[in-house]
């Protein structure tokens, strides 16, 4: 079984592995517990605080894991052009997912663009919304 210290000892010697640990965790265990902020912390050489400030500065991360599925859908301007505020209604009236702004997906030619897990949507109208959060 994965643990926080095998993660952080993947990353040892790296220069900068705080942000990918996290990353790690975070996709690992679907959160960052405070005990996992204490081991990184330990292993690291750091603060807690120094931990934690990261931690509740990027948005990504969350301290308690969410029981729901996760659509991250892009509200950045491209999108915002594209029309993805017409989906922003449909995300509101549901309770089966938990949909985050994100700005930016990288898909600006063809958004709205929406992300699932890992996995990217393009060209998300309001019809391949509902089939979204319906699959989720």
């Amino acid at each position: 079984m994965l643990t926080v210290a095998d993660i952080v000892a993947e990353h040892a010697g790296r220069e900068g592995p705080l942000l990918p640990i996290l990353h790690d965790v975070q996709k690992a265990f679907g959160h960052v517990s405070e005990d996992a902020i204490r081991t990184i912390a330990n292993m690291l050489n750091l603060t807690r605080a120094e931990v934690y400030g990261v931690v509740s500065f990027y948005h990504d991360f969350r301290k308690e894991p969410e029981s729901r599925p996760v659509i991250k859908l892009c509200r950045a301007e491209a999108c915002k052009a594209r029309g993805v505020e017409a989906l922003v209604p449909i995300a509101e009236g549901q309770d089966r997912v938990k949909v985050e702004t994100i700005y930016c997906l990288g898909l600006c030619s063809v958004g709205p663009a929406a992300m699932i897990g890992d996995t990217v949507h393009a060209r998300v109208d309001a019809h391949r919304f509902a089939e979204l959060i319906s699959a989720a």
